[in-house]
């Protein structure tokens, strides 16, 4: 019999349970779950040991009481699939098995698995009969079948569904179950409650299911755990005992007294604010790309025009958008909006004008560097075809190594259609898995490469570690992150690493005037998004060369004679 094995990003494998390893592992976690209800401890299972779980499940197991004695025993709960699977291992060691810029996460993981015992993690569905809570950190994605139309695709409910069937048919009658996972508006009451209800009748039990909504505001970097223990949160249940319950647990585990807990009346009104927090961020970046060319187009720069409106303390949110808007949640959550009013509430009609279109222009923006790219190059009167181009930056954010939705993708996906040779550099990343499992990864038939032609050897990209190896040789650099790393790099000690002239594409106002100025003095070319002035920087170091020569010309001249 072969075995199947599961690979972690650093190519460990580990095997896949046999049927033998299901039998031991449940009299494993009876044993500890029994000791677990003698120190009277709370049973909460978090499903899906992902990004938002792992630390979720972390924050529950540190909690204390008001003696300072642990309260809950935490179970990581995530199936055994080949992808997946090797987390539960690397979680019962005291291993994070996701990194993260944040020092606070891996001490607490360390402490809660080994020093306090209040943390394990296991493959078993049927440990969900002793949970007293159930934290769902399933997935929910949109899967956009186009780019640029958002409207042309669904939402990914069917793991969550899936999910919510295997804990109807396991947990007891009074088992709180929270949906943390970001949905579509009436998940909770329309899809999950019904799903359950029918199965607790089948199982003779004529109790309904307590079920809660409570979205998170993770957000990746030096705050991570902060970001869901130390934030404000919004909650509410499906009646009233769900409501109560899932506000004193939240109370329990998070810090509420400095970020007081906000309870609505129903799920659908936790599930429509996550949807509209994000798309409201999502319109306002949006907003921003027409400026962003108008900027282009007339000489403004539009890096210093949104400082200067952010000195008024009403527009102080005003962001420059970037390459693109990524990371897990803006890119996709309107969609789940416009889905759910179709397809769980039935309406034909079109009323979202404004989210779609917000969505739209964020998932093409990064197009737009592309074109840049190739019209420096084209002003150096050097092909796109085969150019070496470097981009400085893969995650999706500054300082963080997250690539989910990243704009990056994009821009080495369109470029390496235009047939350009690409290297990457983030100091963040020893992997580009969205490039380098592009067969497979989100999972098969997903990836961003059906969108684009000439995709397959990217799977062969590789990150760079050593920035001054991956300058060498290239023709153009593009600066897409504003990681720290990159802020300063001064002109001539990049172009002395490069060996050659370059054209600079500044995706995120990370240049100033003065290193601006000093590329086109090195006879560079620079382009950037919403950087207009550029133009007149390049007249103003022409116009400067032309009198030099001048001069210059005059003096031989003069001397001749």
């Amino acid at each position: 019999m072969s075995v199947e094995y599961s690979v972690n990003p650093e190519g460990k494998r580990f095997a896949i349970p046999a049927p033998r390893d299901y039998r031991k592992e449940l009299v494993r976690l009876k044993k500890e779950i029994a000791k677990q209800k003698q120190l009277n401890r709370e049973i909460v299972v978090v499903m899906g040991v992902g990004f938002v779980g792992v630390a979720m499940a972390a924050v529950i197991a540190d909690t204390v009481d008001k003696k300072g004695k642990p309260g809950k025993f935490v179970i990581g709960m995530q199936r055994p699939s080949a992808r997946s699977y090797w987390k539960i291992p690397v979680l019962n060691k005291g291993i994070s098995p996701v990194i993260s810029e944040d020092q606070e996460l891996a001490p607490m993981i360390k402490r809660c698995v080994r020093d306090k015992k209040t943390l394990t993690a296991t493959f078993i569905y049927e440990v969900l009969s002793f949970a007293d809570v159930v934290v769902v950190d399933i997935q929910c994605d949109y899967i956009k079948e186009s780019i640029g139309d958002v409207h042309n695709g669904h939402a990914e409910m069917s793991p969550l569904e899936e999910s919510l069937a295997i804990i109807a048919e396991h947990i007891t009658p009074d088992t709180l179950v929270l949906i943390e996972t970001t949905v579509a508006p009436g998940t909770t009451e329309q899809v999950a409650y019904p799903i359950m209800k029918k199965i607790f009748q089948k199982r003779g039990i004529k109790k309904d299911p307590l079920l809660a909504h409570s979205f998170e505001r993770v957000m990746p970097g030096k705050n991570y755990v902060a970001s869901i223990r130390d934030f404000w949160r919004v909650c509410s249940g499906i009646n009233n005992e769900a409501r109560d319950r899932v506000s004193r647990f939240l109370k329990e585990v998070l810090n509420t007294k400095d970020y007081p807990l906000t309870v609505l009346d129903k799920p659908i009104e936790s599930e429509t604010a996550k949807i509209i927090e994000n798309s409201y961020r999502a319109t306002i970046l949006a907003f921003l790309d027409e400026w962003s060319l108008f900027a282009e187009r007339n000489g403004v720069d539009l890096v210093k025009v949104i400082k200067a409106i952010k000195v008024r303390p009403t527009h102080s949110n005003i962001i420059f958008p970037g390459p693109g808007i990524g990371g897990y949640c803006l890119p996709k959550d309107g969609g789940l909006g416009l889905w759910a009013y179709k397809h769980i509430h039935g309406f034909e009609d079109n009323i979202f004008k404004i989210t779609p279109l917000a969505i739209n222009v964020n998932d093409t923006r990064a197009l737009h560097v592309a074109q840049l790219t190739r019209d420096a190059l084209r002003n150096m009167s050097r092909p796109i075809a085969a150019a070496d181009i470097l981009v400085l930056g893969a995650s999706y954010r500054e300082d963080v190594g997250d690539t989910r939705y990243s704009g990056s993708e994009l821009i080495v996906r369109k470029l390496t259609e235009m047939g350009a040779e690409l290297k990457v550099h983030d100091p963040y990343l020893t992997h580009w898995w969205e490039l380098e499992k592009q067969e497979t990864y989100p999972k098969k038939g997903y990836s961003l490469a059906r969108f684009f032609h000439n995709q397959e050897k990217l799977s062969n990209l590789k990150i760079e570690t050593n920035l001054d190896k991956a300058l060498k040789g290239a023709d153009a650099v593009i600066f897409a992150v504003r990681h720290k790393q990159y802020l300063g790099i001064d002109p001539d000690e990049l172009i002395k690493k490069t060996g050659n002239t370059v054209a600079i594409i500044d995706c995120f106002g990370i240049l100033d005037d003065k290193e601006i100025r000093r590329y086109f003095e090195l006879g560079c070319e620079v382009k950037g998004l919403g950087r207009g002035h550029v133009r007149r920087i390049k007249d103003e170091v022409r116009m400067q060369k032309t009198a030099e020569k001048q001069r210059h010309d005059k003096k031989i001249s003069f001397n001749k004679k």
